[in-house]
């Protein structure tokens, strides 16, 4: 099985577990808010964003689609420590200019299409945030990072292959802008905004 199909629904195994552990165990409405996990992606300069959004609009299974593009950097962060994440958070992007990433091929990843991202100032960036967070992370989100935004996902393998044919054939690398990072909330549902954080 294709890596990307198996970190799917790798990932999708290990929402409904942490999502029926919570419902258990988490009595008090108050403190199952603040448990719920949190996910931190990148935030793209406005016509980079547009223009994964529109593809993932035209691509992705629209009964599927419930966000818009994004690039994740950590998939599963502990909601009871968002004060001290955001610290961290806020102090970081202080200290850190926007940057460029090169977006440089489209990858085929099993039923699904993504572009592929590249810059030394990320792979830094969320060096130092892994670090700082070792203790709280998933295997998942210890892995190295993969900086992609994904268009398309959950259809067949054949859907799959004839988008990245067509849109690799189309395809010339460019550059987008790092211009901050955005915390979410996920909570069973589409996320919900927890925080964003502006970068010098």
């Amino acid at each position: 099985m294709p890596s990307g199909q198996v970190a799917e629904r790798s990932k999708a195994r290990a929402w409904k577990v942490r999502i029926r552990q919570k419902r258990i165990v988490g009595s008090n409405p108050t403190l199952s808010a603040s448990a719920d996990p949190l996910i931190l992606t990148l935030a793209l300069d406005p016509a980079t964003q547009a223009r994964f959004d529109r593809e993932r609009r035209a691509h992705f299974p629209p009964e599927r689609n419930h966000l818009a593009a994004h690039l994740t950097l950590f998939h599963h962060l502990p909601g009871e420590a968002i004060d001290d994440i955001m610290a961290r958070l806020a102090g970081t992007c202080r200290a850190q200019p926007a940057f460029d990433l090169a977006v440089e091929d489209v990858w085929m990843m099993g039923r699904g299409v993504a572009y592929r991202l590249r810059s030394p100032v990320l792979a830094a960036l969320h060096g130092g945030l892994a670090a700082a967070w070792q203790s709280w992370l998933t295997p998942q989100d210890r892995q190295p990072l993969r900086p992609h935004v994904t268009v398309q996902n959950k259809v067949t393998v054949e859907a799959a292959r004839a988008l990245h044919a067509s849109l690799r054939a189309a395809f010339t690398p460019f550059t987008a802008q790092g211009t901050g990072l955005l915390l979410w909330h996920y909570r069973g549902g589409p996320w919900e905004p927890a925080g964003e954080f502006p970068f010098a």
